[in-house]
């Protein structure tokens, strides 16, 4: 089945789908970005993705390209057109198409793109069950990545360095030798008392919408919660500790630079904090 995609107004075959040599996003990184989960037909956790998109773009001053009404209905259709089941949405928004030049250009046009992708469930699954390994490394990112920007190419490089390394992630690590987040989840620790711990949603990390929705989460189920940054050290000696994103929705890290995390096996609270995740969101009707 030919795949489908969406740029600028138009629904247009995935394989046909292009954008302008001289699009900021492509030449500047000038564009922000937002990725729905979608299990058994549901757009996960859809009005947090909403309100963080519109936060990323009053921040570069991006005007947003049509409504959020109206954008869903897009993102409905697409999904229709590419029979999404279980995968993903991705929304692109650059500042348009402009003569090469840094600064902002007078009386352009927001580009927006979106793509659809089918995904199994299985692997995330397995994942899931078997838990994943990360590495550490210094956070040499820019200053401002509560910006969901496409400005990724320090976290492609940790996450590469990583793989070539035998982990399946990386944590990034700042100066005071404390947790920052991971190249496209947040991290998170069952602490050595008991208390679950992510760090606070400041400048330093990019505020994930499941990683909101997972505090609300833990905080029903009654487990005792901090946002509090954690060392590399509490870490290592962490009973449990997980990565929360939009693709990765709750996945236990079992070590971290091969340091075996609590007894080397998925805790039971993460496995529990996925569980319950994934019944509330595939238990919600989108709205239309």
């Amino acid at each position: 089945m030919p795949r489908f995609a969406y740029v600028d107004g138009q629904f247009i075959r995935h394989r046909d789908a292009t954008i302008h040599v001289e699009d900021r996003g492509l030449q500047f990184g000038d564009a922000v970005y937002e990725v729905w989960a979608v299990r058994k037909g549901v757009l996960f956790d859809t009005s947090g993705h909403l309100a963080r998109l519109a936060r990323s773009l009053a921040a570069l001053r991006i005007p947003a390209p049509m409504s959020d009404q109206s954008l869903m209905v897009v993102i409905r259709e697409l999904m229709a057109r590419n029979r999404l089941k279980d995968g993903l949405v991705y929304l692109q928004i650059s500042r348009g198409t402009a003569r090469r030049d840094h600064p902002f250009p007078a009386r352009v046009v927001p580009s927006l793109i979106l793509t659809a992708r089918s995904m199994p469930t299985g692997p995330a699954d397995t994942r899931a069950a078997l838990g994943i390994s990360v590495q550490t490394c210094p956070d040499n990112r820019w200053g401002r990545v509560d910006i969901k920007t496409v400005n990724l190419l320090p976290n492609v490089l940790a996450k590469q360095a990583a793989l070539e390394a035998g982990f399946a992630d990386a944590w990034f690590v700042d100066d005071q030798d404390m947790v920052t987040e991971g190249t496209a989840q947040n991290a998170w620790i069952l602490d050595s008392s008991g208390v679950l711990r992510t760090r606070p949603a400041t400048q330093a990390i990019l505020r994930g919408i499941t990683r909101d929705t997972i505090i609300k989460t833990a905080q029903s189920l009654g487990y005792r919660f901090e946002e509090k940054a954690f060392s590399r050290g509490e870490a290592y000696e962490a009973q449990e500790a997980f990565i929360t994103s939009a693709t990765s929705f709750v996945t236990p890290v079992i070590t971290i630079d091969n340091h075996p995390i609590g007894t080397g096996r998925p805790g039971d609270i993460a496995r529990k904090l996925r569980e319950t995740y994934l019944d509330q969101q595939t238990s919600v009707k989108n709205p239309s």
